[in-house]
C-alpha cells in the first residue's frame, strides 16, 4: 500500500484555494477557484495558462501577499499567514534600486537580514561572478542592458538562499537569445540547491525546458486543468533540447491542453468587445 504525502511533506500545498477580490460596485471578482497544487522540495514547477487567468494570484497566495478567500495554503508544513521564511520572489519588473551599484544591490538582502556591511559585500562579490557580471560591480542600473539587470535581480534573489523561489514571468521582456541565456543560468544556479521553484510563464518552450512538471491552468477563474511531467534529463541546455523529439512531443501535449483555454479566453474577449 502506497502512503500519500501529507501537506507538511510538500514545500507548497494548495487545497481548494480560492481568491475573490471586492469590486467597486460592491460585488466580487473571483480570480482563482478550487486550486489544488503541490510542489515537492527541490521540484521545479512551471505554470502556464491564458492571459489574465490568475497565475500571478496563485503566486501571491503562496507568498502571503494575499490571503486565500477559501481553502488551504501551506508552505513548509505551516499555514500561510504572512510572508513565509525562506521565500524568494522574482517579479516581472526587477527590484533593482537605481541609486545603488550592482554590488550594493546584490548585497541589499543580506544587509536587511542584519549581516555586517563588509561581509554582505564580500558575499555579493561571489554572486557578481556567479551571474557573469564580473567587472560591473560599480555600475549603476541605468548603465546596464536589460539582460544584465535581470542577472542582478537573479543574484539579489538567490543570494538569500531561498528554500522556495517564486518567479512571475521574470524573463518575459527579454529578447529570445538573452532569455535562453538567462534560462540556462537559472538552471545552473538552481541545480543542487534543493529549492522548490514555481515559475509562471506564457512561453511554452520556457515552461518545458525548465520544469520537472508543467501545470496547465484553465481560463479564469482559474483552476488546475493538467499536470504534465517533464522527463527530459538534467542537466539541460535550452538551445540543445528544444528541437529534440521528446521535447516536441511534450510541447504538443501541453499545447493541446492549453489551446482550449486560450481559445475560450479569446472568445470571451471578443464577446465583451462586440
Amino acid at each position: 500500500m502506497t502512503t500519500q504525502p501529507t501537506a507538511g511533506e510538500y514545500a507548497i500545498s494548495l487545497t481548494a484555494a480560492t481568491k475573490a477580490f471586492p469590486t467597486r460596485d460592491g460585488g466580487s471578482y473571483t480570480a482563482i477557484r478550487d486550486v489544488d497544487l503541490t510542489v515537492h522540495r527541490g521540484e521545479f514547477v512551471t505554470v502556464v495558462g491564458p492571459t489574465g487567468c490568475g497565475k500571478s494570484t496563485t503566486l501571491a497566495l503562496v507568498s502571503g501577499l494575499h490571503a486565500a478567500t477559501d481553502g488551504d495554503v501551506v508552505v513548509n508544513g505551516s499555514p500561510v499567514t504572512g510572508i513565509p521564511d525562506g521565500l524568494g520572489y522574482m517579479f516581472q519588473q526587477d527590484a533593482v534600486l537605481p541609486w545603488r551599484t550592482v554590488l550594493d544591490n546584490i548585497a541589499a538582502g543580506p544587509r536587511y537580514r542584519g549581516v555586517a556591511k563588509n561581509e554582505a559585500r564580500d558575499h555579493a562579490r561571489d554572486w557578481v561572478e556567479k551571474v557573469g557580471l564580473g567587472g560591473f560591480e560599480d555600475y549603476h542600473p541605468h548603465q546596464l542592458s536589460g539582460g544584465m539587470r535581470k542577472r542582478v535581480a537573479l543574484a539579489q534573489t538567490l543570494i538569500n538562499e531561498p528554500s522556495i523561489l517564486l518567479m512571475d514571468e521574470p524573463f518575459g521582456a527579454l529578447d529570445v537569445q538573452t532569455r535562453e541565456h538567462m534560462q540556462d543560468l537559472l538552471l545552473d544556479l538552481w541545480s543542487g540547491t534543493g529549492a522548490a521553484v514555481v515559475f509562471v510563464t506564457h512561453d511554452l518552450t520556457e515552461a518545458i525546458a525548465l520544469a520537472d512538471t508543467v501545470v496547465v491552468m484553465t481560463a479564469g477563474p482559474a483552476t488546475v486543468k493538467d499536470s504534465v511531467p517533464v522527463t527530459l534529463e538534467r542537466p539541460r541546455k535550452v538551445e540543445e533540447i528544444r528541437l529534440t523529439t521528446e521535447f516536441l512531443e511534450l510541447y504538443r501535449s501541453v499545447w493541446d491542453s492549453l489551446r482550449v483555454e486560450v481559445e475560450l479566453t479569446r472568445a470571451r474577449g471578443a464577446r465583451r468587445a462586440a
